[in-house]
């Protein structure tokens, strides 16, 4: 505990980083006192220590070398640190004057040299920063410079630095064998090659001079879209945009694109870019208000809202286009059912259980706002009648994450996550522990208790083949590439959209099914797994789980759509009456209390399915909380879009109707 407890403070994830981690330490603590004695060769060994422990921290412990930074031990500084130390090294071992004067010279002028690299490279970098980006439309009418070289663009610092490396070196080689030569070839090496990089950036300077202005670059996107003509809008926007609020739009991308209606994604910060999942959906990313307003969206006529965040009101202003609140999960979490919804035109939820919980809210949301649509997204859940149960037990612990404040505070991770996964190895069944994105990104006692299940999991777990490894990857590198997911800039994200192939689909979703089908039969025979990245899918691991044990959240109400059995956690032991009573998705869940005394009772549930007393409710809430399954949920989506727009067309023209009425009625007479 006391070594996972020092993990979790230097921000390193296990001992293997530790141990750089001490390496690190120890090397830089010895530079001074090893050039004080001095002592050469301890000196060398101790500088390639650091050297190498730092460029391994970068890679696998990114968090220590964070936590670094903000106590002023930058990359630069440490740099520096080498640098002074070995030069009064060669100062204590007395070295000629002329090459400690020399070295002091050059490499302040190398230092001097990374200095303008970086102010020239932050020029080029905020000059290339457009006012919009886009991806699935055609900008091949504006002229946008190339990127820089990525070698002289990407991890420019990194670069830069260790290109003192030659004079470091030549300086070494020259104290140990007592001639001069090579340590003025190091110094040479090392002030031609910086010069020589800052030349080559200058002249992608000048080429960065060519970038469009904000007016045409507007222009150009408006241009496109009127061509495109889009009628429904997907707004997304979101403080601290990370692939683990993504998942809010990725879970939409696919309704839209079956759609009658023409739909466009609109986002508000640059870094949804990188996690955007594939679409043909044109999508556009506008970080300002201001350009917001100038963009060609008259056409619109409905928006859609996965979330409810402070820049959604750049949006709602639009008086022209309908506003709907769809969310990113039907739970019976507060959050479902938030008095914020009443400033959306329309709420749609998934089944007569939102409509339900919305009434709940007394003087909120009128009952005519509410529209039940289903879960479009639950398509590729199987029901309970086709799932083939193996011989050891499936169970799914998908917990919910620990939410913005302790009042809202869901997750069975802290009180009992740990205690339920021991008793749960102690039974014969296999797990697969998929929990929520945001898990620990408030809580430090939910981060430890994700920790813990990690560590308890993962030493049962077995590792892929090498041939299922190397597929893996290769299709994981296809599906980025289809996806348009690129490490460019807003330039380069311009410059690269284009309008795209509409035979995609077929490869992504081949790609997809092939992934999943090689990662569950390369882990067959494992005991365990631990589900952390975007693949497998959540509604992959409802396929392969014979029984769910999760919180009050979203996963539950999905979940539902497989009629198999499943286990809400009762962290609190309320009373099964008021708990039932209190959430609508416990109406067919097996409660699991505090102690998780009664585990052994529920698995006999999926062990004997005769034995499974829930079945009759989950059949009768799936209708409540999920509505009929027929028309599909697909269908009720797309007539509700339909409707809605008609709607705001019909409200338009009458607009427009009465102010040339009362026009015609004051006109003078000739």
């Amino acid at each position: 505990m006391t070594i996972r407890r020092l993990c979790a403070a230097l921000r390193v994830s296990g001992k293997t980083e530790l141990l750089l981690v001490i390496l690190f330490g120890a090397g830089f603590a010895a530079l001074p006192v090893l050039a004080l004695l001095p002592s050469l060769w301890g000196f060398a060994a101790a500088w390639a220590v650091t050297y190498l422990a730092d460029e391994a921290l970068h890679a696998k412990a990114p968090g220590f070398v964070r936590r670094l930074a903000t106590l002023q031990l930058s990359r630069t500084m440490r740099f520096a640190v080498r640098t002074v130390m070995l030069l009064a090294l060669a100062d204590r071992m007395d070295a000629p004057g002329a090459v400690l004067v020399t070295g002091l010279a050059v490499l302040s002028a190398h230092f001097l040299l990374v200095m303008m690299y970086s102010a020239l490279h932050h020029a080029i970098r905020r000059r290339r920063i457009l006012p919009v980006i886009v991806r699935n439309l055609d900008m091949s009418g504006i002229d946008i410079p190339e990127r820089p070289p990525a070698s002289l663009y990407r991890r420019f610092l990194r670069k830069l630095l260790h290109l003192d490396l030659p004079a470091h070196a030549g300086l070494i080689v020259a104290l140990a064998t007592g001639t001069w030569y090579s340590a003025y070839v190091g110094y040479a090496l090392t002030i031609g090659a910086a010069s020589a990089a800052l030349l080559a950036l200058l002249g992608q300077f000048r080429a960065v001079r060519r970038m469009p202005r904000r007016d045409a670059v507007i222009g150009e996107v408006n241009r496109q879209l009127a061509a495109y003509r889009p009628e429904v809008a997907l707004y997304f926007s979101f403080a601290a945009v990370s692939r683990d609020f993504m998942y809010q739009v990725n879970m939409w991308i696919e309704t839209l694109e079956q759609l009658d209606r023409r739909p466009v994604i609109v986002l508000r910060e640059r870094a949804s870019f990188r996690f955007l999942g594939r679409t043909r959906i044109p999508v556009v990313c506008v970080p300002k208000a201001d350009d917001l307003a100038e963009l060609e969206l008259s056409g619109v006529r409905v928006v859609l809202y996965p979330g409810n965040a402070g820049k959604n009101v750049h949006m709602l202003r639009v008086a022209e286009a309908k506003h709907v609140f769809i969310g990113h999960g039907d739970s019976d979490k507060l959050a479902s059912s938030n008095r914020v919804s009443k400033v959306y035109d329309e709420i749609w939820v998934a089944g007569r259980a939102g409509r339900d919980r919305y009434r709940r809210v007394r003087h909120a949301i009128s009952d005519e706002a509410i529209v039940e649509v289903g879960r479009p997204q639950l398509a590729p859940v199987r029901p309970h009648a086709e799932h083939i149960a193996g011989q050891v037990p499936v169970v799914l612990y998908a917990p919910t994450w620990e939410g913005w404040s302790d009042d809202d505070c869901h997750t069975s991770l802290i009180p009992m996550g740990v205690p339920l996964i021991e008793k749960l190895l102690a039974e014969n069944v296999r797990i697969i522990y998929k929990p929520h994105p945001l898990t620990g990104k408030r809580s430090p006692a939910a981060a430890a208790a994700d920790r813990a299940i990690r560590e308890l999991l993962r030493a049962d777990e077995e590792k892929d083949t090498e041939a299922a490894r190397t597929r893996l990857r290769e299709i994981r590198a296809r599906l980025d590439e289809m996806s348009g997911r690129h490490e460019g800039d807003d330039a380069q994200q311009l410059r690269d959209a284009r309008i795209p192939d509409r035979d995609g689909a077929a490869e992504w979703q081949e790609l997809r099914d092939e992934w999943h089908r090689i990662f569950w039969a390369s882990r067959s025979t494992a005991r365990h797994h631990v589900i952390l990245e975007q693949l497998p899918t959540l509604y992959e691991c409802f396929n392969q789980a014979d029984l769910l044990i999760s919180d009050v959240s979203s996963v539950v109400a999905d979940f539902v759509a497989s009629l198999k059995p499943y286990v809400l956690t009762n962290a609190q032991d309320l009373p099964d009456e008021e708990f039932r009573a209190a959430y609508t998705t416990a109406g067919g869940a097996y409660l699991l209390d505090r102690a998780c005394t009664r585990l052994p009772e529920i698995l006999r549930s999926v062990r004997a399915p005769r034995h499974d007393p829930m079945a009759p409710q989950r059949r009768t809430l799936k209708e409540y909380v999920l509505g009929p399954d027929r028309p599909t949920s697909m269908e009720r989506f797309n007539s509700a879009v339909n409707d809605l727009a008609d709607k705001a067309v019909a409200e338009r023209a009458e607009d427009l109707v009465v102010p040339v009425a009362h026009v015609a009625q004051h006109e003078p007479v000739a």
